[in-house]
């Protein structure tokens, strides 16, 4: 029997997430669709004293580890070496609070996923096809799909790749391309024969439907209609072998210059991952049907961690099978697909360069944001309200006012609280419910509401300082000012344990300034957290303003990166005419000095240049003013065709012309020497 979690009280859990590629740093809609939510879990489930082992690694076989490697000539484990660190790190700096965070290119991964397969393969659980599939010529070799490109079916975009085209979003296989090119040589690929071994999911299909359609319908509305979908159109037969030197070998017979297609390697990474940290007592966390397994992913992965995933598991016999899988939707970036390709993207290690010592206010932005049951939008300016109007304005207002107080009328200590009114009972029933709440909304994976409602308590506390100003009570009754402040410390604690899944740096620092010790959910709801004349030390922000300045300096970096890739993927301009060597050596171009510049006036484009050319000191009229002031390239080096006829523009006689590249978005950039050449000097 699939036990649900009101059913049944699970012993302990494993929690996995996605193995990130390790061909690139991590981004944010890495963090907000799978390891902000699944931290969150992870913490709750500590505070809550649950037995819990938290998974995390890096997936460093396939095709984009082998594509990064050949672009900057390197190895595939150079790469892998590179990235996985980086990851590694970023996951670090921003609080993951992962048991165990290692990678798919271990030996025990190497020897667990190649024994994995091993027994699949002698208990007949794989079919042998042979099929055609495209190959380089030139190369000879096998292409992966993300070696093939060519038009879009569905979008006519000419950049598409043979798995999905980037621009549509849809997903492909590399013969439905138009004019597929071989991304390695670029020429034309041709279908051959190659055999490979495949996993007949539809042999699970039955299994499948009655796990998931029937027992699990208490999934996300998004990973359960993805499944339906598939399970309704019928399951084919995986290849779990491909054409590849980077990868673990197929360790049978017959199967030299094969790997393991990696979406059969990288999930038994979670496997060998708790084996490599855990030894000989890691069966209890993936075998033990005490054991709740819950996967966290991006909807990129549904397929692969509800339907295929499960089938391996159920295929060997011996694993559990996960009891949730709460995938979440894409989220965007200005209003536009994040891709790594064309760098659109907000990189973790670059963000703590801008905004060091503020990764809680990017977790609480994700998550406040998170993509939970539709993709969602990330930018810079909902990044600096939220941290502004939220984050300073609520929690660390109340927070700042409430210990200030403190030490304002009561000498850093906790004051007494005396004879409650009708406010401060209402208040203190309010906060009691505050734990059931959040964590009810964390256990059903509702990670958005939850933040809503902490910050809702962050409300109250705010609410009922200001309604009660003990700043006032102060100078009449300090017996009311006594109690009033020991509630809004109470929240304040309170706060600091509700907080911690969430926010967990400010949780330890709002926990220092109460001198609380936070290691229970239970400690929560209670208005005697704090006891009285326990002291409190002074008052620190928890969060700080963020400006406009910062806020543009993003948005121009992403402006930049779009220009760029506009540039990267714009065709050159056609030759024009061949012409004879005796035509370009009529043109004598020299190098140049500017020595004066003006504007023209009454135009927008012209500058009146006095340029040294080693033979003279001449005028020349150039259209460059849109692009240069005239205060900026005085001294400039240039490149000058000195003997071009004149010609009057606006009344300006003109004597020759500065050579200018322009890009495809009509950008001018002087030519000028490599090295400090004096003028004249012939350009040949």
């Amino acid at each position: 029997m699939i036990y649900t979690d009101k059913e049944k009280k699970f012993k302990r859990y494993t929690v996995t997430t996605a193995l990130p590629y390790a061909n690139g740093p991590i981004h944010i809609g890495h963090m907000a669709g799978v390891y902000i939510p699944a931290d969150i879990y992870a913490r709750y489930l500590r505070l809550q004293g649950e037995e819990l082992f938290f998974i995390g690694g890096s997936d460093e076989h396939g095709v984009p580890v082998t594509i990064r490697a050949k672009k900057e000539g390197c190895t595939p484990q150079d790469v892998v070496d590179r990235y996985h660190a980086i990851i590694k790190k970023s996951f670090e700096d921003f609080g993951m609070s992962f048991d165990v965070y290692s990678r798919t290119t271990s030996q025990t991964h190497y020897k667990t996923a190649s024994e994995f397969f091993t027994k699949l393969y002698n208990e007949g659980k794989f079919i042998e096809q042979t099929t055609k599939q495209y190959y380089d010529e030139k190369e000879k070799t096998f292409l992966a799909d993300r070696y093939i490109t060519g038009t879009c079916p569905i979008c006519g975009n000419e950049h598409a790749y043979g798995d999905q085209c980037e621009k549509c979003g849809s997903s492909l296989n590399a013969t439905d391309l138009i004019n597929p090119k071989s991304a390695l040589s670029g020429n034309v690929p041709v279908l051959k024969e190659t055999k490979h071994w495949f996993l007949p999911l539809n042999d699970y299909e039955a299994f499948l439907k009655d796990w998931i359609l029937e027992n699990h319908k208490e999934w996300k509305t998004n990973v359960y209609g993805q499944c339906k979908s598939w399970l309704d159109n019928g399951l084919q037969p995986r290849a779990v072998t491909r054409d590849l030197d980077w990868g673990i070998k197929v360790p049978v017979e017959g199967a030299e210059g094969k790997v393991l297609y990696v979406w059969f390697d990288a999930p038994i990474g979670y496997i060998s991952n708790t084996i490599e940290k855990l030894g000989s007592s890691w069966e209890k966390w993936w075998k033990d049907k005490d054991t709740k397994l819950v996967h966290f992913i991006g909807k990129d992965n549904i397929v692969f961690h509800c339907i295929v995933f499960p089938a391996m598991l159920k295929a060997h016999g011996e694993f559990i099978l996960p009891e949730n899988v709460p995938a979440n939707e894409f989220l965007n970036l200005e209003n536009d697909k994040i891709s790594t390709s064309r760098n659109w993207a907000v990189w973790l290690n670059e963000y703590l360069e801008d905004f060091p010592n503020k990764q809680d206010v990017l977790r609480y932005v994700l998550c406040a944001n998170a993509p939970e049951t539709k993709d969602n939008d990330f930018t810079w300016k909902d990044f600096q309200t939220r941290n502004n109007s939220e984050l300073v304005a609520i929690l660390g207002n109340f927070v700042n006012r409430t210990v200030v107080l403190t030490h304002k009328y009561f000498e850093g200590k906790v004051p007494q609280s005396y004879e409650l009114n009708d406010t401060d009972k209402a208040a203190i029933e309010e906060i009691k419910a505050y734990p059931e709440k959040i964590g009810t909304l964390v256990e059903t994976y509702k990670f958005r509401d939850a933040l809503f409602e902490l910050m809702n308590l962050a409300r109250l506390g705010n609410k009922y300082l200001t309604e009660n100003e003990p700043w006032k009570t102060i100078k009449t009754d300090e017996k009311r000012t006594s109690t009033v402040l020991n509630i809004s410390l109470q929240i304040c604690a309170n706060l600091a344990v509700l907080c911690s899944p969430f926010l967990p740096f400010s949780a330890k620092k709002l926990q220092k300034m109460l001198n609380l010790d936070c290691n229970s959910w239970t400690q929560a709801g209670n208005i005697d957290i704090l006891s009285v004349n326990s002291p409190i030390n002074p008052a620190e922000l928890l969060f700080e303003r963020i400006e406009d300045e910062a806020i543009q300096k993003q948005i121009d970096k992403l402006n930049e990166s779009k220009k760029q890739n506009e540039l990267n993927n714009t065709a050159a301009e056609p030759q024009k005419e061949n012409i004879q060597f005796d035509l370009f050596e009529k043109m004598d171009i020299r190098t140049g000095v500017i020595l004066e510049a003006e504007k023209v006036a009454k135009t927008k484009k012209l500058l009146k240049l006095k340029v040294d050319t080693g033979i003279d000191q001449r005028t020349i009229v150039s259209g460059i003013a849109e692009h240069y002031k005239p205060e900026d390239i005085i001294g400039k080096r240039v490149c000058v065709l000195v003997n071009l006829a004149p010609k009057q523009l606006k009344g300006i006689e003109s004597q020759g012309m500065i050579l200018m590249a322009e890009n495809a978005l009509g950008e001018l950039s002087f030519v000028t020497p490599e090295k400090p050449f004096n003028a004249g000097c012939s350009v040949r």
